[in-house]
């Protein structure tokens, strides 16, 4: 009876809040009890969250134990009713609803269903339209030629949303006007506020690469990494080398005066160039003299009109058919006033609606936009773009708002949040997950996000956020209380109850908030000062995301985690190696509701047996740190001493995060029995997740054989990763037997370490044919039979397969007809020479050659790999060369990477520029590091 209350109110205000979002003149008045309404829902929604934890879901004797709890939701609900009836007589009083606005629902939903399969536009569009001049006017600028002289800068100003990055862009992946002129190239986000440490991090990496930062930070062991530090070492490395360097949107002159005074050596005259992007025209010239400044121009008529075309998925054609469409294109065109953000935000606006309907949009394009182009008026263009989203995308839309300005934000993470908040409805015969993808898709084709990185199959796996766009975001954010903001220069909260709490900035504030209502806490800042990362107040809290934050989270900060009932994402995982967490507390047994789990990089080895009752579980990530600081496996004597030496750590003059990771390491280390594998132990049990999709790392020798083999009664499972490491016989046989069960596999990855045998993988009968990806490291001595049903496999990933049959082996993987990515690895294949012959690898379109110590030939056949785009190849010595690229006719790189050696490079460079696809050698090092000579073998 009370669940149906609950509900039957929840749905009424549901509809409720849809006929007001398609009302189309919406009073204050309104526009405050529709506030009103939704803070209403939210708490109902709590009301049903807690109903169902702590009610309907005990058995009767927990239920009577639980009578504190019953009595408070009784109490939520009687207040509740009061302000419904409250809320409903505010309505009869102002007479408020007069019209009904869910006429055109219906007929909205139609349309969107029809556009919907449409996946991500991923066209570059500003490629295509109105950059050809401008990309060739700024690299005349930069001018690439002069290879002397001090570092020059090149500034381009404009306001916002007319393209600057996309120009830079452009010029900094011009393969024949950067790539070969310059030893190493950086592009570097500045944004308002960045952070000095991680910027100069990310400088290193780009310009040196990531064994330098890893040498840099090594030599730092021991000590605080200071910005000073860091400089240092990145100024000595460029003080011979001509570097080419993107800072794109540069807010003060103080930002660019650090950057130039600490990052850059000064006495570098190899004729080295940074572009710099800003909408401020007086921060240029302060830059650089005024010559170097390029003022970026609107757009032409013809190349809006282009772009408009493309995003809305029109054509002239269409255009030349209908006079009306036309005369409404001119006009939409000219009042966007050259904008290409305004242009490209239309479009994606108008691809929505029939062309009935363009005429209403135009209506609404605020006139300013077309005779004074300014920041405002590009604001209400997002605002209006927001007002015709759909009901479904606002909130997704809106969430995005908790993370930092120019984040690169990860499409799986996203989506896997969105779906524990509730914004994503599942569809008949449609997976939750791929209609959130969809959902994500949408709002890149509406250009209310930017598509970031798109991978080989064309697919969008993250998306940025413009800055103008995410102004608009903010503030009805803001103004809508559904996302709070911390940042260094704000102390506290409004009194208004906020639903998502995310901490920006390198310091955590302290803010006074009811937390009891919070139902996201996302970190981005250093540790708060209390001594819990969240307030036990956070009864409500879904959403647990710690994957960015700036301070190494530790086993006392998750140990009251049980109390967060109503978890549904958990993220402690962290690029920084940043978690200290060595165990899973028994409570996490209590979070009935958890979709996601992601540990990766602690040092948990061992899953409790309690994880196997969280029948709501999706994705569990908990690839485990496998590195060691402190104890050397190979020295026991040295792992006993560090051992007994423990108790100096906790005295006063020790540093605490020392003893903390001490600590950490020494129970990974027992735990796993001195252990380097990367998997954890999961226990007896796991087959009863029937719901769980991503499994990565099992530790298979640790794990029991009853555990492995309920790894078959994961029916549903689409990712699984497995370490192998002294793995028994017994139980790769068990093994085989499960993942043969496996019929919506995806993905799998099966791993030993560098002695490893995997080749009780040749007993499999039946693979999952289904299989997409596949990364196998072990020994294998030749390819398994079953490989010539991977009919549907795209990438594979092979590490120390100690192949030694060249035919078979290229025979047999030249045969697979979906295959994009080929990555052949360290030990991989033992053979001296690769041939690819004619017409094998129809579709391939990247191939990695790692570490392939006797490979001394690459051939390339005619008519073979006629799909193929990039070559990378790193740590090998080819002293017969590479022969035949004149027949990969879709060649667009050859990248020479760390170690990537060849004979006679000076005739594999003449071969690159004499190639009719203009295909570029990319080189990691001086040409001098990369040429073996005239060597032939």
């Amino acid at each position: 009876m009370l669940r149906r209350f609950i509900r039957d109110e929840l749905e009424t205000m549901h509809a409720f809040l849809l006929s007001i979002e398609a009302t189309k003149n919406k009073s204050m008045v309104l526009q405050v009890w529709a506030k009103q309404v939704r803070d209403l829902s939210y708490g109902i929604e709590d009301c049903l969250d807690e109903f169902m934890v702590h009610v309907e879901s005990q058995s009767r004797s927990r239920q009577m134990c639980k009578m504190k709890d019953r009595h408070r939701i009784a109490n939520q609900i009687r207040d509740l009713k009061a302000r419904v009836e409250e809320v409903s007589n505010r309505n009869t009083r102002y007479n408020l609803i007069t019209v009904d606005a869910s006429s055109n629902i219906d007929g909205v939903n139609s349309y969107m269903e029809d556009i919907r399969n449409h996946s991500a536009s991923n066209i570059d569009e500003a490629e295509l339209v109105g950059f050809a001049k401008p990309k060739e006017e700024l690299i005349k600028m930069v001018d690439v030629d002069s290879r002397d002289g001090l570092c020059k800068v090149i500034c381009v100003v404009g306001m916002g949303g007319l393209g600057k990055t996309t120009l830079a862009r452009k010029a900094y992946e011009s393969k024949e006007d950067t790539v070969n002129n310059f030893s190493c190239c950086a592009w570097v986000t500045v944004s308002q506020s960045f952070s000095k440490i991680d910027m100069l991090k990310d400088m290193i990496r780009q310009l040196l690469g990531a064994d330098s930062l890893k040498i840099c930070l090594k030599e730092l062991e021991g000590r605080a990494v200071q910005v000073d530090n860091l400089a240092s070492y990145l100024r000595e490395k460029l003080v011979e080398k001509r570097y080419f360097i993107v800072l794109d949107d540069l807010w003060t002159i103080d930002s660019w005066k650090w950057i130039k005074d600490i990052a850059f050596p000064s006495r570098n005259n190899k004729g080295s160039r940074i572009i710099v992007t800003t909408r401020d025209d007086g921060l240029a010239k302060e830059c650089t003299s005024e010559s170097l400044v390029y003022h970026l121009k609107y757009l032409q008529t013809n190349d809006a009109t282009k772009l408009l075309l493309i995003k809305s998925r029109k054509t002239h054609q269409d255009m030349d058919n209908d006079k009306e469409m036309k005369i409404m294109v001119d006009k939409i065109v000219k009042k966007c006033g050259g904008l290409p953000l305004a242009v490209l935000t239309i479009g994606g606006m108008l691809a929505t609606k029939k062309v009935t309907e363009w005429e209403s949009i135009y209506k609404q394009i605020p006139l300013e936009l077309e005779v004074n182009p300014s920041l405002e008026a590009m604001r209400r263009i997002v605002t209006l773009s927001y007002n015709h989203l759909p009901s479904h995308l606002k909130s997704c839309f809106l969430y995005l708002s908790i993370f930092p300005e120019d984040s690169e934000i990860k499409r799986r993470r996203l989506v896997e949040r969105w779906i524990a908040e509730g914004f994503v409805r599942a569809r008949a015969r449609v997976s939750i997950e791929n209609v959130g993808n969809d959902y994500f898709n949408e709002l890149v084709n509406r250009s209310m996000i930017q598509s970031s990185s798109v991978n080989l199959e064309g697919v969008v796996k993250s998306c940025r956020v413009h800055d103008i766009v995410r102004d608009v975001m903010v503030s009805i954010s803001r103004d809508e209380n559904f996302v709070y903001v911390a940042e260094e220069n704000v102390t506290s909260a409004a009194e208004e109850t906020f639903r998502h709490v995310a901490h920006h900035g390198s310091k955590f504030q302290n803010i006074g908030m009811d937390w009891g209502h919070v139902r996201s806490l996302t970190i981005f800042s250093e540790r708060p000062l209390e001594s819990s990362i969240f307030s036990p107040e956070a009864r409500m809290l879904r959403i647990l995301d710690l994957g960015n934050a700036q301070f190494r989270v530790t086993q006392e900060d998750i140990n009251n985690i049980g109390l967060l009932c109503h978890l549904k994402y958990v993220n402690f995982s962290n690029p920084k190696r940043y978690s200290y967490i060595y165990k899973l507390p028994r409570s996490i047994g209590k979070l009935q509701g958890l979709r996601t789990l992601d540990i990766r990089g602690s040092y948990i080895t061992e899953l409790p047996t309690e994880i196997s009752k969280l029948k709501s579980l999706h994705s569990l990530r908990c690839t485990r740190n496998s590195s060691y600081e402190y104890f050397d496996l190979d020295d026991p004597k040295d792992c006993l001493l560090t051992t007994f030496c423990l108790p100096v750590l906790f005295t006063p003059l020790a540093d605490r995060i020392d003893g903390t990771e001490v600590v950490a390491e020494l129970h990974m280390a027992w735990s796993s029995r001195w252990s380097g594998s990367i998997g954890v132990r999961v226990p007896k049990g796991i087959g009863n997740l029937k719901e769980l999709q991503i499994l990565e790392t099992v530790d298979v020798r640790r794990t029991s054989r009853k555990a492995i083999k309920e790894l078959g009664e994961l029916v549903q499972l689409r990712k699984l990763s497995l370490a192998m490491q002294g793995a028994t016989k017994q139980k790769c046989k068990v093994l085989c037997d499960a993942i043969q069960k496996l019929s919506f596999l995806r993905y799998l990855v099966v791993a030993s370490d560098s002695n490893g045998k995997i080749e009780w993988l040749h007993s499999v009968s039946s693979i999952p044919i289904l299989l997409r990806t596949l990364g196998l490291c072990g020994c294998l001595v030749e390819i398994p039979g079953w490989f010539v049903n991977l009919l549907h496999l795209v990438k594979l990933y092979l590490l120390r397969s100690q192949i030694k049959e060249e035919g078979k082996f290229m025979e047999i993987l030249g045969a697979l007809p979906s295959l994009v990515h080929l990555y052949l690895g360290v030990g991989s294949y033992i053979g001296g020479k690769l041939v690819f012959k004619m017409a094998a690898f129809a579709n391939l379109k990247k191939l990695d050659i790692w570490s392939l110590e006797q490979l001394r030939e690459l051939m390339f056949e005619e008519g073979t790999l006629p799909q193929l785009e990039r070559i990378e190849i790193n740590y090998c010595r080819l002293k017969s060369g590479i022969i035949g690229i004149k027949h990969l006719a879709s060649l667009k790189e050859i990248s020479l990477g760390w170690d990537g050696k060849v004979a006679r490079l000076g005739m594999l460079q003449h071969k690159v520029d004499t190639h009719p696809n203009r295909p570029v050698l990319r080189l990691k090092m001086d040409r001098s590091h990369h040429d073996l000579g005239d060597i032939v073998e």
